[in-house]
């Protein structure tokens, strides 16, 4: 199932492409900008296929939202439109990526879908189809999927070794790996177990037995 309607997806990928160019200027930095944009509640609206954020909002509109939420003073700057630059072809990519995977756009970029892997692919698919780009980021977002768990990735935002998490919520330190090695199912692990490693993290326990 896709993110939303169709029907907002060219509005999405030109806005979200502008947002990304925009954002890079008066950020300075395009890495930085993605990393804000990330952590913003304007990335939630979109994934959630909120029309105002999809439509409603221009790019330059978004990119404002997303630096004066993330603490920037760069919210107005004077803008020069780069064409089908990197940044436009960035987030012009991530819009349609996000729309047809129905997947957030942190988790597209813990499974390698980010923009440090859109700055590579750029000079050999920035003139290709969207199909060709897409079956390319599918292609690394399987290869990834093998390797992801929402466990080690929370594990490793505390700070935590799998030492010190088994001892923090009383689980055994083999059943940490085991999880995190997908050798047992975390997601049919006891309740109280998965509700103690969620506590101690600081996350839900949907955040640990998602899959998408």
């Amino acid at each position: 199932m896709n993110a939303y309607s169709k029907i907002y997806l060219e509005d999405s990928m030109h806005n979200l492409a502008i947002m990304l160019d925009y954002g890079c200027q008066a950020d300075g930095d395009l890495k930085r900008f993605f990393d804000r944009f990330i952590v913003s509640d304007i990335s939630k609206q979109l994934e959630r296929g909120n029309p105002k954020y999809l439509a409603g909002y221009s790019g330059i509109e978004l990119a404002q939202l997303v630096l004066k939420g993330t603490g920037s003073d760069n919210t107005a700057v004077s803008y020069y439109p780069s064409g089908r630059s990197l940044e436009y072809w960035s987030g012009w990519v991530l819009a349609y990526i996000q729309w047809y995977t129905n997947m957030s756009f942190e988790r597209l970029a813990d499974r390698g879908v980010d923009i440090r892997t859109l700055i590579r692919l750029y000079p050999t698919l920035h003139e290709a189809d969207i199909t060709k780009v897409t079956t390319t980021l599918l292609s690394i977002l399987d290869r990834n999927n093998r390797d992801y768990s929402p466990l080690k990735r929370f594990r490793k935002i505390a700070g935590l070794t799998q030492k010190q998490l088994a001892e923090l919520a009383g689980v055994k330190i083999r059943m940490i790996q085991a999880y995190e090695q997908h050798d047992q199912d975390i997601s049919k692990a006891e309740v109280a177990t998965v509700l103690r490693l969620s506590r101690c993290l600081g996350c839900s326990v949907e955040d640990l037995v998602c899959a998408s």
